[in-house]
């Protein structure tokens, strides 16, 4: 098994939050409800920006700014 990547356009978003929790100040930055949804096994960061309307790039940068990667 390999290293886990934030920025894995396959990493489901409950995922991300377990491995950075940090990242949970970013979501909720945005007024997203992913923290302890029950669809955040299944969605990624592609997911998530679709339905919020963000862009990947800069909130994935905003996630690896909080992760301090």
């Amino acid at each position: 098994m390999g290293m886990i990547k934030l920025n894995d356009p396959d990493l489901p978003l409950s995922d991300l939050i377990s491995r950075w929790p940090q990242t949970i100040a970013v979501f909720n930055r945005h007024k997203m409800l992913c923290v302890g949804c029950l669809i955040s096994p299944f969605h990624t960061i592609v997911d998530a920006c679709a339905e919020y309307g963000l862009e990947e790039d800069t909130f994935i940068a905003e996630l690896m700014e909080a992760a301090g990667l």
